[in-house]
């Protein structure tokens, strides 16, 4: 949680860099269309995925398993999605990372990490 706040702070300045950057090499006009391209490949993917990821839960439930994995895999649908609706390139290449499945298996280790992390915390009891 301490990080979040430097987090919200140095991503979006730092996009707001290569925005300024990428608007001074290629033009304004180029770079606004390759932030309204990427948005619109980004919510095409999403929408793929997302569909793929909700019929994978449909078939685990109906064959009566848990779907963990696919659960996992709507949560980095949804957080590359709402990456790629931020305007900036580098969270837009998190965003296109998330939505991948080669590259999503990555983030899921990472947000098991997260939640057993989170859980094992939870978990400590203090003895006064």
């Amino acid at each position: 949680m301490r990080y979040l706040f430097l987090l919200l702070i140095i991503i979006p300045a730092a996009d707001i860099g290569f925005l300024l950057l990428s608007g001074k090499t290629i033009g304004v006009w180029p770079t606004i269309l390759l932030i309204i391209l990427t948005g619109i490949i980004g919510a095409y993917l999403a929408k793929r995925e997302g569909l793929q990821t909700i019929r994978k839960v449909q078939e685990q439930l109906s064959r009566g398993q848990l779907p963990g994995d696919a659960v996992l895999d709507g949560v980095c649908i949804l957080l590359g999605a709402a990456f790629l609706l931020t305007p900036g390139f580098m969270t837009d290449i998190v965003g296109f990372l998330m939505l991948f499945p080669p590259t999503r298996k990555l983030f899921k280790v990472l947000i098991m990490y997260f939640f057993k992390k989170k859980i094992h915390n939870s978990h400590r009891k203090i003895i006064k």
